[in-house]
């Protein structure tokens, strides 16, 4: 048995594998803030797991990235070159507000535990000033007696030459308590030192917090019986067995977002669709991403707040907040906004009961038809729907002179375009046609706003999964073992050497068979996927090309770079030399294919007349009010088709089909609706 587990804000979810039944178990329990791993081994409890025959717990966590966000991270100090230690706080000079007087900023690691010691190395690797190692050494000393937990240690230009920064580290480890010595260029082997810098000290910063709960969960699921290696979600898309995890702290940053976009990579692979655009609505935010060629589409670029760049490899997700639970207010100039504010769990939406007074999107969806009220999940009260309108028509409708209908229709249409917008952040700002991509709805709320997205995006398709809500935990089911490395070559393609690519890269294959191996965990085989960043001379942003394999010539790279640039921009700059800075070896140990079809498995009726459960009435922007014909999803024949409008239920979503639409369910169980 194999089972993924994803710890959300408000749930844990689990999705299991049991072959000798030949079934897939789900369950959802709420998530335990204090300590995640009680939500875990509550949630295999819900399942009825018997936990000693699970061959594989696959978990996805938000515990980095809540730590990060929240500043509950374990006291860092940094021992970095003489002259250098305020580069985490200089950054690139840029603000906090770009067009403020004012603006406040606090790196990870404060200045009085940032100590400079004596060393440098040049930009090409030669030694100018040997290490002062009895300054290391004094440096450690004082961070321990300043009651730091751990270290991070950042030389200059070590991507190039590491040998100052694996001597202090060894010095470091000889004096320091615990396992939690980050070295820079370990982390992120590129050049860039304010990047690699955050990215040690992010590493550093998490790696405490992230063990602890680690062992904290290996040991409940130890007194159950489970002998297994536990595999931790990573936000590159892999996984990683929990015991390296820690040491490769900054790479489980964002690992949620990370699965949700893996299980729709797969879903699409096994459907015959190689692009899509992922959206993800929960409860807060939305997040969206592009899958091509069925592949995701990693960035090093991401920012999770300002002066936080997390230059390691991971599944390029962008995030807006706009979620079921985001606030409708009317500002002082007499516009409408929707988010990023939001009701949270607590008090959550009106129509929730529990205290919250200002509207969201789920109320407006709530009064609008779209959502049962009988079947919401988590209402603590069960309040009227006419009680939701009244306080739409007072907050919303009345300082806009509309009616409650028309209240609840503009907070959708704000949020619908925001949410646009959002998808087109990683389509069209990229060079990518939205109409040559399928758009994957999942999250509690996805598929209730996918239709109206699409045809406002000109997408003709839209694929909603067979557990839209449990899209997370199946990504951590369904994800392979995965190792990302990056390495700074930083030359003209011209001037390359003739087997240095080839050097870099096998070398790099190496180093992750090696860790595929130490992680003791079954694949089935292993592949590549190779990448080279370049630029044009003089550039500062890196463009990226695929590689075939590491046998690349220079004729090879220039043409490829030339190509990309031109697919991109559209322009050829013949008479700049292209310089290779980086490059990208991932090594993914493929496990054994997740049954998917099973996941739609339901008690399908012989006639689609037999699945509808009644008829409500619903408003669309295209026809006002209209009777709804309301689809129960399990009970939808295994060739149901039909035509929109319709609603579709089921335990973790609701499927709005829009007006004209037209929805098939295919051998997957996924709905495949085609925008009218």
């Amino acid at each position: 048995m194999i089972t993924g587990i994803d710890v959300g804000g408000t749930f844990t979810d689990l999705v299991l594998w049991d072959p000798a039944q030949q079934r897939i178990r789900v369950a959802k329990v709420p998530t335990t803030p204090g300590n995640q791993a009680e939500g875990v081994l509550a949630v295999l409890a819900a399942a009825g797991v018997d936990v000693p025959s699970l061959e594989a717990v696959i978990h996805g966590t938000t515990a980095t990235t809540n730590a990060l966000l929240e500043r509950r991270l374990a006291p860092v100090g940094l021992i970095t070159t003489r002259g250098f230690r305020d580069v985490l706080e200089l950054g690139r000079r840029t603000r906090p507000t770009a067009y403020g007087l004012t603006g406040r900023f606090e790196p990870l690691i404060p200045r009085e535990l940032r100590h400079e010691v004596a060393e440098r190395i040049s930009a090409e690797g030669e030694v100018l000033v040997p290490l002062d190692e009895a300054a290391v050494a004094g440096a450690a000393r004082a961070l321990l007696a300043a009651g730091c937990q751990s270290v991070a240690i950042h030389f200059l230009h070590s991507y190039r030459q590491p040998a100052h920064e694996l001597r202090a580290g060894e010095i470091v480890r000889g004096l320091w308590p615990n396992g939690h010595v980050t070295l820079g260029h370990q982390v992120l082997s590129e050049y860039r030192e304010y990047e690699r810098g955050v990215a040690a000290a992010v590493n550093a910063a998490v790696q405490p917090v992230l063990e602890r709960y680690l062992a904290r969960l290996r040991a409940g699921l130890a007194e159950r019986g489970f002998a297994r290696e536990l595999l931790v979600m990573q936000g590159n898309g892999g996984t990683i067995a929990a015991r390296l995890a820690p040491v490769h702290a900054v790479s489980s940053v964002m690992s949620g977002p990370a699965s949700g976009v893996i299980a729709a990579a797969a879903t699409a692979r096994a459907a015959g669709i190689p692009r899509l655009i992922t959206y993800d609505m929960g409860g807060t935010s939305s997040d969206v991403a592009l899958v091509d060629g069925g592949e995701p589409r990693l960035t090093s670029d991401l920012e999770l707040e300002y002066g936080m760049p997390i230059h390691v490899p991971l599944v390029d997700v962008h995030s807006i907040g706009a979620g079921g639970g985001s606030i409708a207010r009317v500002d002082e100039a007499g516009m409408l906004q929707v988010g990023p504010r939001s009701a949270g769990a607590r008090p959550g939406p009106i129509c929730y009961g529990r205290g919250g007074t200002e509207p969201t999107i789920t109320d407006a969806n709530l009064s609008l038809g779209r959502l049962d009220p009988v079947r919401l999940l988590a209402v603590d009260n069960p309040v009227s729907v006419e009680h939701v309108r009244e306080r739409i028509a007072q907050r919303i409708g009345a300082p806009l002179g509309l009616d409650a209908d028309a209240a609840a229709a503009a907070i959708l249409r704000i949020a619908n375009d925001r949410m646009a917008g959002a998808i087109r952040m990683v389509s069209l700002a990229r060079g990518h046609d939205p109409r040559d991509f399928a758009l994957f709805a999942f999250g509690g709320a996805g598929p209730l706003h996918a239709s109206a997205l699409a045809r406002e995006l000109g997408i003709p398709t839209v694929l909603v999964p067979a557990r839209p809500g449990l899209t997370n935990a199946l990504g951590c089911a369904v994800a392979d073992l995965r190792h990302d490395f990056v390495r700074t070559v930083n030359c003209p393609v011209s001037g390359l050497p003739d087997a240095l690519v080839r050097t870099v890269v096998e070398a790099q294959r190496a180093e992750g068979e090696a860790l595929l191996a130490a992680e003791g965990v079954a694949f089935e085989r292993v592949d590549y996927l190779h990448e080279a960043e370049l630029q044009f001379q003089g550039q500062s942003h890196l463009l990226a090309i695929p590689l075939a394999g590491p046998g690349v010539s220079r004729a090879e790279l220039h043409e490829a770079f030339a190509e990309a640039y031109w697919q991109r921009f559209q322009v050829r700059l013949p008479e700049i030399r292209p310089v290779l800075v980086n490059l990208h070896t991932a090594v993914i140990g493929r496990r054994k294919p997740f049954p998917l079809a099973l996941l739609g498995r339901g008690e399908p009726r012989a006639r689609l007349e037999e699945a509808c459960t009644g008829t409500r009435r619903s408003w669309f922007e295209r026809g006002g009010w209209q009777p709804t014909p309301v689809y129960r999803r399990d009970w939808l024949p295994e060739d149901a088709q039909f035509s929109g409008p319709a609603i579709v239920e089921q335990l973790d979503t609701t499927v709005v089909i829009e007006p004209g639409d037209g929805a098939v369910r295919d051998a997957l169980g996924n709905l495949r609706v085609t925008v009218a």
